[in-house]
């Protein structure tokens, strides 16, 4: 790939999620029409283009990589039960932030699929035009956060005033997702939460920060979550195939590495084949989803 532009550094405050010991750090997505599909990103979520090859292109905001959008000849189209995606959560930087995306996004017509309230967040839900499930949500202050004693923190799916939310926002010009904008958590469709709980917690190592009927939601730092597991349309199906649209591989990126060496370890443990790319680690979960360690 040719890079068209370099990373630009972002202050972003300590508690924030990408501040974490572990974060998420880019998502990869194998599409059917690549032209198509990089165009509704780039107009709709106000991603820029990165860099590009002959089979795709990486998306991102102020510099920053966030969404790789790769075809291929030989895909066939994920089925709805398959593991994988069930979404890729855009983390803006403030509530204004979040209207003014919606200001956009209803002056261009983009049919939503729901607006809720999680009491450590304000999110909006949609797919991209091949169904890809996407948030884009703004976290409050973790002082408004209700942690409980047992270290998890109370979450809720509460409904989103929409109206209200666009009403408080300037209808300027808007010109692509604010600098800041990072992929806060990706959310997955898994066969089984209890081994979800054994991958994400036991050998990754982060924290068991809340559970719904059919979910688990991982975090490091004390973060709401940076990983989401849930069996809502996947509950014991097979191993992804590795010929499939949708969510190909994301990275998990530590601050330290020792932690990050503690994890690989750990899949040793479980049988589990990890290759070395430079400083990148790369492995298949066990529902057949990509996943890279980076540090």
């Amino acid at each position: 790939m040719t890079s068209s532009q370099t990373m630009q550094p972002t202050e972003i405050a300590a508690d924030h999620a990408l501040a974490m010991p572990a974060h998420v750090d880019h998502s990869h997505l194998v599409v059917a029409d690549l032209p198509m599909v990089s165009t509704w990103y780039q107009r709709i979520m106000g991603l820029k283009p990165l860099e590009t090859s002959a089979s795709g292109e990486t998306l991102g905001v102020g510099g920053r990589p966030l969404l790789t959008l790769t075809t291929s000849g030989d895909a066939r189209k994920a089925p709805r039960n398959a593991p994988g995606l069930f979404h890729t959560a855009f983390l803006v930087p403030n509530r204004e932030e979040l209207g003014r995306w919606l200001a956009h996004a209803a002056h261009n017509n983009v049919g939503l699929q729901g607006a809720s309230d999680h009491l450590v967040s304000e999110a909006i839900y949609l797919a991209d035009p091949e169904g890809n499930g996407i948030e884009v949500y703004r976290d409050r202050p973790r002082s408004e956060w209700n942690f409980k004693p047992d270290g998890t923190v109370g979450m809720d799916t509460l409904p989103l005033n929409l109206q209200a939310l666009y009403d408080e926002v300037p209808k300027d010009e808007w010109h692509g997702m604010a600098q800041g904008t990072g992929i806060g958590h990706i959310h997955l469709q898994v066969s089984d939460i209890p081994e979800a709980d054994a991958f994400f917690r036991d050998v990754l190592g982060l924290g068991l920060m809340a559970r719904y009927p059919g979910a688990s939601f991982f975090g490091s730092g004390k973060y709401h979550h940076h990983v989401a597991a849930n069996i809502w349309n996947s509950r014991g199906a097979p191993k992804r195939e590795t010929q499939m649209t949708g969510l190909s591989d994301y990275t998990i990126q530590f601050k330290d590495a020792t932690e990050r060496a503690r994890a690989v370890a750990k899949l040793d443990t479980l049988g589990i084949a990890v290759d070395r790319n430079g400083d990148t680690y790369s492995l298949v979960d066990p529902w057949g989803i990509g996943l890279k360690l980076a540090a």
